[in-house]
């Protein structure tokens, strides 16, 4: 007798369910006696937040599955970012979820995203031999994985299922396991989108193509100041103001306090324009649907790069470099996002930049930055990029790109840049190095 299969599909967003309808549809999944969405809620409180399939628009979605699930049920009062099962107890959550979820002996198939973190992590622990597919939505699978997986789950990993979101980039994303990316069709991503569009809570009316204005709430990730980051929404107004828009449309994070808004209302009137806050939590992609926007302007959101590759949309992008100078650790995940925003996307304040469109690097070139970028932020992880790496710095350094790197971390790479070129031959030199490396150690013995 054959053994049944049941595929768990995780997922936290609406965007990411999508992405997995896409997958569904296109046929990048084989056939399985059952197909579970496993739905899980990270926001910080998830009590008061609506999970992804109270959302608008997910009853279009949810025939592609046999059962939707909540992981926050299965594991509670534990919370979904912060819990993991101790290695003992694996057999018995596994035997739990079967009874739970009524699994029987079927064979598990998984597909996650963010495998490097919680709840992922944790679904591919206690699933212990279970085949994974990881999928991307964003731009971070264009950057290193975060931190070093444990090879019982990275050897797992049979692909990475991504949208297109830049033609013609490879995303590095699990590459130290041999991991392939897979391109989930653009096509078939924006019909499933139209469909979330068309089942959507009626939006408020706006004149034809306003200039959309996207939050992201980055003070809760500790990046900016809640000041600083209502003072880059008054900077995304008056940059499109002074580009002659005179309708305003601001999409806030669905977690952001009410009072930014206000702020921002405040400085509509003084700039004189029409400005329109969205309520409702919508995806950007169905208001590019519906409003069809002159300009989309955010600071380092996937949805910018949504609006220009798969909407066509005019965009530009406001604070990266603000970000890039102070994202923390230089292996914040982050980063490689800003980076691809900042290098592809023209500035708000240029005007010309804006009105051509015209991306300033080849795919071949930011693809050179990022394999650059990522070795920086994960040199064990990646050490072959070592080469790559040196090259760019050595010759493609200069007044523009030292934006995306830090002097600090050239040094303690032993990369060029590091130091004064008259004194390059120092982090070559192995001698040194290894006096260097014993000197940190006397100094950390020192002070521990």
């Amino acid at each position: 007798m054959t053994q049944r299969t049941t595929r768990i599909l995780l997922s936290s967003t609406l965007y990411g369910t999508a992405t997995l309808a896409a997958a569904l549809d296109a046929g990048r999944f084989a056939p399985a006696d059952r197909t579970i969405l496993l739905v899980a809620n990270n926001a910080a409180t998830p009590e008061t937040t609506p999970a992804l399939d109270e959302m608008p628009g997910f009853e279009r979605l949810r025939d592609r599955f046999d059962a939707v699930l909540s992981w926050n049920e299965a594991i509670a009062p534990f919370h979904p970012g912060g819990w993991s099962p101790r290695a003992d107890d694996l057999p018995l959550w596994e035997r739990h979820l079967r009874l739970l979820w009524e699994l029987g002996d079927d064979a598990v198939e998984l597909a996650v995203e963010s495998i490097q973190v919680n709840p992922a992590t944790a679904v591919a622990q206690i699933f212990t031999g279970a085949p994974v597919d990881v999928y991307a939505d964003g731009l971070m699978s264009y950057g290193p994985t975060r931190n070093k997986l444990d090879p019982l789950v990275g050897t797992r990993v049979r692909r990475l299922l991504h949208l297109d979101l830049v033609p013609g980039l490879k995303p590095l994303l699990l590459t130290e396991f041999g991991v392939e990316p897979e391109i989930v069709p653009t096509e078939v991503f924006l019909k499933v989108l139209a469909e979330l569009g068309e089942s959507a809570d009626a939006l408020p009316p706006v004149a034809d193509g306003p200039a959309l204005l996207l939050g992201q709430y980055l003070s809760a990730l500790g990046i900016l100041t809640p000041e600083e980051e209502e003072e880059l929404h008054v900077r995304m107004a008056r940059g499109a103001a002074e580009l002659g828009h005179r309708h305003l449309v601001f999409k806030p994070h669905p977690t952001a306090p009410a009072r930014w808004s206000r702020t921002l209302e405040k400085e509509a009137e003084r700039l004189g324009v029409e400005l329109t806050v969205l309520d409702t939590p919508v995806l950007a992609e169905v208001i590019y649907q519906r409003m069809r926007p002159a300009l989309v302007v955010g600071c380092f959101s996937t949805a910018l790069l949504t609006a220009s590759a798969l909407y066509g949309l005019p965009v530009a992008r406001a604070g990266t470099s603000t970000l890039l100078d102070r994202l923390a650790p230089y292996q914040n995940s982050n980063r490689v996002p800003v980076t691809i925003v900042d290098a592809l996307l023209p500035g708000l304040s240029d005007r010309t930049a804006v009105e051509a469109q015209e991306a300033p690097l080849s795919v071949a070139e930011l693809t050179e930055l990022l394999r650059a970028v990522g070795f920086a932020m994960q040199s064990k992880i990646y050490p072959q990029l070592r080469p790559a790496a040196e090259r760019y710095l050595a010759t493609r350094l200069d007044a523009h790109t030292w934006r995306y790197f830090k002097r600090r971390r050239l040094t303690s790479l032993a990369l060029p840049g590091a130091v004064p070129a008259q004194l390059a031959f120092i982090p070559r030199n192995a001698v040194v190095r290894k006096v260097a490396r014993r000197a940190r150690s006397f100094k950390r013995a020192a002070l521990g």
